[in-house]
């Protein structure tokens, strides 16, 4: 039993630590480079999503706590791909596979979801964005996220 617990803290927590690196980078390159956003702006864009555009007057702490938010959400993501793969033992057998297709639906998730009924409240549909930041986005989940989520996973299962 100590072993399989421990496993599961090594693949939810290496899962969601790469995951969420991963995307946070993406985030600060591809926002540093479209738009001359600072890290630190990115940061207080993921606060924004429980605190409003008060975010954004909020500083280095803030940032601080928009970092803190990212990387729950990963680690959630991360927990509960490794819980549903104890049924569906494909998402183990299978991460090439099951691992974008789980980072798919977490843009769909985030996009379609979480950024409406957040202080956000975006009224865009995830399959709305132009071209040229759906496609980035959308493979940064698929293989940023999910597939780093699904390897670890893979790597930590029986």
């Amino acid at each position: 039993m100590a072993n399989t617990n421990r496993s599961a803290f090594k693949a939810i927590f290496l899962g969601g630590l790469i995951a969420g690196a991963l995307d946070i980078t993406y985030a600060c390159v591809f926002s540093y480079v479209r738009r001359g956003l600072m890290p630190s702006r990115v940061l207080q864009s993921v606060a924004s999503g429980a605190l409003g555009q008060s975010a954004y007057q909020g500083g280095y702490k803030i940032a601080a706590l928009g970092l803190a938010f990212h990387f729950v959400f990963a680690l959630i993501f991360a927990a509960f791909y490794y819980f549903a793969s104890r049924g569906l033992r494909l998402l183990v057998t299978h991460p090439l596979i099951s691992g974008p297709l789980y980072g798919l639906g977490i843009y769909l998730i985030m996009y379609g979801i979480v950024f409406r009924f957040s202080a956000i409240q975006s009224t865009t549909y995830p399959w709305a964005y132009p071209w040229k930041v759906l496609i980035p986005n959308v493979l940064i989940h698929m293989l940023g996220i999910g597939l780093p989520i699904a390897l670890a996973v893979r790597k930590y299962s029986k």
